[in-house]
């Protein structure tokens, strides 16, 4: 696409399908992602802006005996009550304290995402085995782990969210899937450590990656997204 030359209209659908077709997928199949796929889509994820051009992401791509290694680390403490218990996050993802309309948004996904998986809510253990697949990537092929380094700021964690973004969209475009995860930020020092993190490196969150399995029932979730009149506000004069 030219930079100056206004795109066709083939080339804003692509575009488009891209961003919106973008779902976090949470059932994967064991096909292999070539490498050559992947560091292409991390080479046109390097495009996100970052102030100043810092580019302040670093990226660990972990499949095969590697992954499972990781995996099977923080499983068997997650199965542990009272090792579980000793692991804490390392910054806070979500509010402190809840208020509409997010909790009413956070609530409706879960409960989505259970009833069609036919988990009841008063399923504890079928909700910890679900919470438990995000420590098998959901089975995807490919494992992402970022970090940061801890001297950076805020700004820079914004910047970290559009190169994430990226990653995902350009991960649509060649018929991939993926699912950001939060969920590993509880287990930074296991991962700090397998992963040979410097003192000065910090994890930001991991992503599953590969082709969604099409036959999984949870893959069907498709989240409600805000009109732009509810969340939008044109100041013309």
């Amino acid at each position: 696409m030219d930079l100056f030359t206004p795109p066709t209209e083939a080339e804003t659908a692509a575009v488009d399908a891209a961003i919106t077709s973008r779902r976090s997928m949470r059932a994967f199949l064991p096909t292999p992602v070539p490498r050559a796929v992947v560091e292409d889509i991390l080479r046109v994820a390097s495009r996100a802006p970052s102030g100043t051009n810092i580019q302040p992401w670093q990226v660990h791509v972990l499949t095969g005996a590697a992954k499972a290694r990781l995996c099977d680390r923080i499983l068997a403490i997650y199965e542990d009550p009272a090792e579980l218990a000793r692991h804490e996050r390392e910054y806070e993802y979500y509010p402190r304290e809840w208020t509409s309309p997010y909790l009413e948004r956070r609530r409706k996904v879960g409960w989505d995402l259970y009833g069609l998986l036919g988990i009841e809510k008063t399923d504890k253990a079928g909700m910890h085995a679900q919470h438990g697949r995000n420590f098998r990537f959901f089975d995807a092929p490919v494992g992402l782990i970022f970090s940061i380094d801890r001297i950076m700021q805020v700004g820079s964690w914004l910047d970290y969210g559009m190169f994430l973004e990226a990653i995902m969209v350009a991960a649509r475009a060649r018929g991939l899937h993926t699912c950001p995860q939060a969920a590993f930020t509880q287990f930074h020092r296991v991962i700090a450590e397998e992963l040979a993190f410097r003192p000065d490196q910090m994890l930001v969150c991991g992503m599953a990656l590969g082709y969604a399995n099409p036959a999984a029932v949870e893959n069907r979730l498709e989240t409600e997204r805000a009109p732009v009149a509810e969340f939008a506000r044109f100041v013309e004069d």
